[in-house]
């Protein structure tokens, strides 16, 4: 499944001529434990509303999320994606992400 995302987000990026693709790509190609872990406080911290992130980690549950935003990561833990939902936010998969932004413009990364 990992291979399928990393060949399917360089052929976007190349197609698309969209670096965020090609860098998300790269790192999710690497080792597993170089892989960021990100909290909801951290989101909440660095983000406006309306925004959207992707995380080439995974989004834990510890902190708050007081606005709504669109995260999209390889894996959610199960609080974190209920606290995304409630604050008024949405839950996306990295392809999902892909399908609804294929040039990756207003898209942030984050680690």
């Amino acid at each position: 499944m990992l291979r399928r995302l990393v060949r399917q987000l360089r052929e976007h990026g190349k197609k698309q001529k969209a670096r965020i693709w090609l860098d998300l790509a790269e790192r999710l190609d690497g080792p597993r434990r170089a892989r960021a872990g990100v909290n909801l406080s951290q989101l909440n911290r660095y983000t406006a509303e309306g925004n959207t992130i992707v995380v080439s980690g995974k989004v834990l549950a510890a902190g708050r999320l007081s606005h709504p935003i669109s995260v999209a990561a390889f894996k959610f833990s199960g609080p974190a994606r209920r606290k995304i939902v409630a604050a008024g936010g949405k839950v996306l998969t990295i392809q999902q992400l892909v399908e609804q932004n294929p040039s990756g413009k207003g898209v942030r990364l984050m680690e």
